[in-house]
């Protein structure tokens, strides 16, 4: 848990965006707002330039990698000997910060320094941590994360059907993944299978060079199409011991790094919003239609507040969550709702940025519709608005919807 305080830094308007009406920004200390510059300067000269060029072509931009690690922001909320672990609030608003410009290269670089550097940080041994965590902040190795199978998305708690079975020294893994981010370029994926002998769902580090692992990229994805991702199939493949993370023994395991990770996709919803509604708003003050800016006629107006407005509750609701997890309250309801509401914000946001620029709202060159389309990937991963509903309807009720 970090200590990290959060107080108003005063006034700093000049460096918050012009959409973040209630100045959350103004949460971050002096230092985190060093790495908000930092981060955001970087996103704008070396990824915006050519986000629609790598989701035209579906191409991860992985020439970004170490340029990533020159950031110093890989694995930014895990403890390193030379840097402590910051706090939630920031880690969340960099990756709205990412999202903001490019939902895909937001999702490259948060499955691995979120879900796979999550993954070993929470469940992996001080062997294991000291073993990965140190190149993965460098860039080194690059991780993936793998629970969804084939036939298995919302019921994986208790429908895995990729088994883990101990042979002497190791473990032999037997079935398949999908839609795995990284999936096909990645030097270790973290892979949950049910245990043969206990029926427990147990965590295992597989590296690519592995015999009987092998991964092919997804096509025709029409979300995110610069994340690569990915069908993995094990077929015998022989993991060490070494590899199996030491405290992932069950899928009550799993759940602590899902109920972490999925307050962030909150934070990419937020972001995702917030680049459409920039360009919808950039847009509306550009266009001009019988002879006056069309931001001036009443109808685009009630589109932009509302969509503003969606925007500060989602941001509101990102930032209560990080501030609870920093202060060590991580329930699983509080995480629910928040991506289920900011996830079904997006969705209408983007879809009236999309209308406020009409036809050329369907032009990858006017960002809109890239935004539009990747919405529909958030508000499906990570638990889709449904179940986390029910998630927070067994909360409040005590009584569980699920099936």
């Amino acid at each position: 848990m970090s200590d990290h305080k959060h107080e108003a830094v005063g006034p700093l308007r000049e460096n918050f965006l012009a959409s973040d009406l209630y100045g959350y920004q103004g949460l971050l200390t002096e230092q985190e707002n060093d790495v908000v510059r930092r981060v955001r300067t970087f996103l704008e000269a070396e990824v915006r330039p050519r986000a629609n060029e790598f989701w035209e072509a579906a191409e991860s931009p992985r020439h970004l990698l170490p340029r990533l690690a020159e950031l110093d922001v890989v694995g930014l909320g895990y403890d390193f000997e030379d840097r402590p672990a910051m706090s939630k609030v920031l880690t969340g608003w960099l990756g709205m910060e990412f999202a903001r410009v490019d939902p895909s290269t937001g999702t490259m670089f948060g499955v691995h320094s979120g879900l796979t550097m999550g993954s070993i940080s929470i469940l992996g041994s001080q062997e294991q941590k000291a073993r990965w965590l140190p190149a993965m902040r460098r860039m080194e190795k690059v991780g993936a994360f793998a629970l969804s199978e084939p036939h298995g998305g919302s019921d994986v708690s208790g429908g895995l059907e990729t088994t883990a079975r101990r042979d002497g020294d190791d473990w032999i893994i037997n079935g398949g993944k999908r839609w795995i981010g990284n999936g096909t370029f990645a030097d270790v994926i973290v892979v949950y299978a049910k245990d043969e002998a206990d029926d427990q769902v147990k965590g295992f580090l597989v590296e690519k060079e592995f015999e009987g692992f092998s991964a092919s990229k997804i096509e025709g994805k029409y979300a995110l199409r610069a994340v690569q991702n990915a069908d993995l199939t094990f077929e015998n493949c022989r993991v060490p011991a070494a590899n199996k993370l030491e405290h992932a023994n069950s899928f009550a395991d799993t759940a602590k790094v899902l109920r972490l990770t999925r307050g962030g996709v909150a934070w990419s919803a937020v972001g995702l919003m917030l680049g459409a509604f920039e360009r919808a708003v950039a847009y509306s003050q550009e266009r001009v239609q019988f002879g006056k800016p069309i931001g001036s006629f009443q109808l685009i107006s009630d589109l932009i507040a509302r969509s503003a407005a969606d925007i500060t509750a989602s941001l509101g609701m990102a930032v209560r969550v990080a501030q609870l997890q920093d202060a060590g309250v991580f329930h699983d309801e509080q995480a629910a709702m928040c991506k289920s509401f900011t996830t079904t914000r997006a969705r209408e946001v983007v879809a009236r940025s999309r209308e406020i620029l009409g036809g050329n709202g369907i032009l990858l060159e006017n960002d809109a519709v890239r935004y539009f389309a990747d919405a529909e990937a958030l508000y499906s991963y990570e638990g889709t608005s449904q179940m986390n509903n029910l998630i927070v309807g067994r909360a409040c009720t005590g009584l569980s919807a699920f099936v």
